[in-house]
């Protein structure tokens, strides 16, 4: 008896499991990264797609310096034409605008901005080329389009997957914090310049009436050099590559969907879009055990804790006299230091200082004896340290730096080293502030409780949204379409002088009107005498 119900009920089983288990279709995605820092949280997307069974295919350039051409992860496809500039071009420009810093004189600060300009052209240039070859290379272009991929996933801080997923009529994912054109926000979100800061200007978001008018001032300025420099150099290959009528900025503003880096724990709060996805802090995950000689280094450091010190990957040394000044003053500290350099080891360098080529940031952060975290303030250490909830000391050298440390700055879990003047007794200053000053670390730990209280993780969340345009073919109604009107109609200046021109006219028939009835009473008056 039993063997027949088991006879029976076994294939009725079988179909209820397979029924309740849910269905993971694999889809086809195509990648075009961005390289150095940009590609390491790419490449969690990337991984966590391919877990999930997703085939992956990423586009490289021959140079690339962090994209590996062979992973177990993705396939990968070689341009054949180098990116223009690569990891020493680099380095030997943060070396020139580090000198320039630390000139300190108005004079110094032009040059600054001179020569991040030169070095943000010729990148241009160099995107140009390899835009070009990559879409005259008919071979790669028709295989790009045979492969059916089920959508494109783009940094749009250049251009070349933009443009790609365009031409290829594919759905488009945003993995962004920055665009050629500003802070991701500023090309689709309204940004009232009253309260929401412009990228760079280190303002918060209750501005004085002059921090106004700088926000706008500088806000108008880079607009015009966006639209003088930028601007016609992408448009062109939009109407050579894509068709007349469009514009780089319709591109820009047309994918489906934005993953953006960030949170409103980071960022201040403002306007904001419906295919805007908030993933602030997705590459962010708990601390691992230290290696053993690690953390028996930091176990010596007894109640007195460690500080960790990182100035990310691109800035490996410092100029001789800032890192003697930093040894010194770290030699005074009964914390222990663990500091991550790749320079010439500094004379003055104490007992207490432990000097790495590379360090296990991630865990270090999240190590209950971490105090204080010296760093750059990039947007991923910005997001680790939030996540473990440890105040910053930062020096805020390049690009977007001082902006995020001005954020953190504001909600007080954080305070800034001016680099063109920092010596000993500065920065010894600064650090003793943010280790005793309880308030520092309060409200970092505020900060990451804040973050962690959400309903979903924001990488669960960011591969949810991915999959969701996959399966539905894009995200239309989730785009406004307002960014196919132009200028005038957007922010309704032909509406005003049609309301303008209306209040006129009503206003000139009143007084015709009006001067007319003056002129019979008048003329009636003059009858009568």
């Amino acid at each position: 008896m039993s063997r027949q119900v088991m006879l029976v009920c076994g294939p009725i089983l079988i179909i209820l499991l397979t029924t309740t288990v849910p269905v993971v279709q694999s889809g086809k995605v195509l990648v075009f990264p961005v390289d150095g820092s940009h590609w390491v949280h790419m490449n969690i997307l990337i991984e966590t797609l391919h877990a999930k069974g997703h085939n992956i295919t990423v586009i490289r350039k021959p140079d690339s310096w962090y994209i590996k051409e062979f992973s177990p992860h993705y396939t990968s496809i070689n341009l054949n034409t180098a990116g223009g500039f690569g990891e020493e071009f680099l380095e030997i420009f943060i070396s020139r605008l580090l000198e320039f810093q630390r000139e300190g004189s108005i004079w110094a600060r032009l040059k600054l901005e001179m020569e991040l300009w030169q070095c943000f052209l010729e990148m241009l240039k160099a995107e140009n080329e390899l835009i070009v070859k990559m879409f005259e290379d008919l071979q790669l272009m028709q295989s790009l389009k045979d492969a059916k991929y089920d959508l494109i996933l783009t940094d749009p801080a250049m251009f070349g997957g933009i443009i790609l997923g365009h031409y290829l009529k594919l759905p488009i994912v945003y993995n962004v914090r920055w665009t050629l054109y500003s802070e991701g926000h500023f090309a689709i979100a309204p940004s009232p310049l009253s309260y929401v800061p412009s990228p760079k200007l280190e303002l918060p978001d209750r501005m004085s009436f002059f921090e106004r008018v700088k926000n706008v001032v500088m806000y108008s300025i880079f607009e015009t050099q966006v639209a003088l420099m930028i601007a016609p150099t992408y448009n062109a290959l939009c109407k050579r590559f894509i068709g007349p009528g469009v514009s780089y900025f319709t591109l820009l503003q047309g994918a489906d969907l934005w993953l953006h880096r960030v949170d409103f724990i980071f960022e201040f709060p403002r306007p904001t879009m419906p295919n805007i996805v908030y993933i602030g802090g997705f590459q962010c995950k708990p601390s691992k055990p230290l290696p053993q000689d690690l953390e028996d280094f930091v176990q010596s450091s007894g109640e007195h804790g460690v500080i960790v010190m990182s100035l990310g990957t691109l800035i490996g040394q410092l100029p001789d006299d800032v890192a003697e000044a930093i040894a010194e003053a770290f030699a005074e500290f009964p914390q222990k230091i663990i500091w991550r350099y790749k320079g010439k080891r500094p004379s003055a360098l104490g007992n207490n200082t432990l000097m790495m080529d590379w360090i296990p940031q991630n865990d270090l952060l999240g190590h209950p004896k971490t105090r204080a975290f010296v760093a750059h303030g990039g947007t991923n250490g910005v997001q680790e340290a939030i996540f473990h909830g440890v105040p910053i000391v930062g020096f805020g050298l390049l690009f977007d730096q001082p902006d995020n440390l001005s954020k953190m700055r504001v909600k007080g879990a954080a305070k800034t080293v001016n680099f063109g003047t920092v010596d000993k007794e500065s920065f010894l200053k600064t650090v003793k502030e943010v280790l005793y000053e309880p308030s520092y670390r309060e409200n970092m730990q505020r900060l990451s409780r804040l973050h962690k209280d959400v309903p979903v993780k924001p990488l669960d969340n960011a591969i949810f949204w991915i999959e969701f345009v996959m399966r539905h073919k894009g995200a239309a109604h989730l785009r406004t379409e307002s960014y196919k009107m132009p200028w005038y109609s957007y922010h309704s200046v032909d509406v005003i002088l049609f309301l303008l021109s209306a209040m006129l006219l009503i206003f000139l028939i009143i007084y015709s009107v009006f001067r007319c009835l003056c002129y019979r009473t008048c003329m009636r008056k003059k009858k009568k005498s």
